[in-house]
């Protein structure tokens, strides 16, 4: 006897896998995701490189990254009685980019374009659960539990094995069609159901991504120092910021999309197709001086359920500092930043004096 079908047309079974699969992958769509794909709970294949990554310390200070390798290897270790990983991604955007091209606005504090909006982790994590509750009502109850990059996974390698795209150069994952302005979420599963096929990688001879990174930390394909990547500075890190990696950051200072902006796939980038990514408080078009006169207070209000708390004030304002620095010559600029001396932790008045000291260099050279 065919199921309720509350959620859909599809005529399923309980034994009929491959129309279940096709049916929850209709549902992940209607949801608002993009791409759905079942991969098999194994991710073995990835520890030589890993351990190579972590061996180099180009993992930085994130420390969590050398822990529960075990758990990375085998997600059923993670979820014990995990059979199949729904893997689905969510596009961003929401205006197509240039192709090929990273904007020169020296004067703007430039957010990555999946910090704009409504922290993903929540809206991902939250649609999954959705997810689960339907398919439930379908099939009955199953074991589940949804992930948004917050546990040992390694997300991209078992979307890339179930044919969700292929790991670029600059590490991230590109789908022919949809370039990589996405971001991802898994549900664990107890259900059977039929695993997905890999993709081609189609990178072939183009540098890209290696070429404009203003850091160079892409040190080789497929191989990121994250010690110099402009992405964990600005969020992750929360210490003094070496003196070398001060210009390249520019005036980025929440994250980097330098180099998915330059990657000829993200001419097939897709729109987010719902308005959480939406930019908020301007972000998408603030002034460095604009921003640099929120107080904590204001950064707190204006960061509420958003990616950019992760930062911390302190770091927020650090990264500006960096930015008014790299700014061109302005009077205005010396001003805000001397009279921001004493107002804050002695690691962001380390770069309040260097950020001075690079206006006033300006200044001379002007004169």
């Amino acid at each position: 006897m065919p199921l309720d079908q509350p959620h859909g047309s599809i005529p399923l079974t309980q034994d009929d896998p491959e129309e279940l699969k096709s049916w929850i992958k209709s549902q992940a769509l209607a949801l608002g995701f993009s791409d759905c794909v079942i991969a098999k709970p194994d991710a073995q294949d990835q520890m030589p490189r890993f351990k190579e990554y972590l061996k180099r310390g180009y993992h930085a200070d994130m420390h969590y990254l050398a822990e529960n390798l075990d758990k990375r290897a085998d997600p059923t270790l993670l979820v014990p009685g995990t059979k199949s990983i729904i893997c689905v991604r969510m596009n961003y955007l929401v205006e197509s980019p240039k192709p090929r091209y990273v904007p020169d606005q020296p004067n703007s504090a430039i957010i990555a374009r999946y910090a704009r909006g409504r922290d993903y982790h929540k809206v991902m994590r939250g649609r999954l659960k959705t997810l689960a509750g339907i398919i439930k009502a379908r099939v009955g109850e199953f074991e589940s539990r949804p992930f948004a990059d917050s546990a040992p996974i390694f997300e991209k390698s078992l979307a890339e094995s179930a044919g969700m795209g292929w790991t670029g150069k600059h590490t991230l994952l590109i789908h022919k069609k949809s370039g990589s302005f996405f971001v991802l979420a898994e549900l664990f599963t107890s259900l059977e159901l039929p695993f997905d096929q890999p993709a081609t990688a189609h990178c072939g001879s183009c540098t890209a991504c290696i070429d404009i990174c203003p850091t160079q930390a892409i040190v080789e394909p497929y191989m990121l120092d994250a010690r110099k990547c402009i992405a964990y500075l600005t969020i992750e890190y929360k210490g003094i910021i070496a003196e070398e990696l001060r210009a390249g950051i520019g005036n980025r200072i929440f994250g980097c999309d330098d180099c998915q902006l330059i990657c000829p796939w993200n001419s097939f980038a897709k729109i987010a197709s719902i308005p959480d990514f939406n930019p908020r408080h301007g972000l998408d078009n603030i002034s460095l001086l604009e921003i640099w006169t929120w107080d904590e207070a204001t950064f707190l209000a204006n960061t509420e359920g958003s990616p950019i708390r992760r930062t911390g004030f302190q770091s927020f304002k650090r990264n500006i500092a960096i930015g008014l620095g790299n700014a061109p010559y302005s009077d205005d600029v010396i001003e805000a930043l001397k009279m921001a001396r004493e107002q804050h932790d002695e690691i962001v008045q380390i770069h309040i004096d260097w950020a001075i000291e690079q206006q006033l260099k300006k200044q001379y050279q002007i004169h």
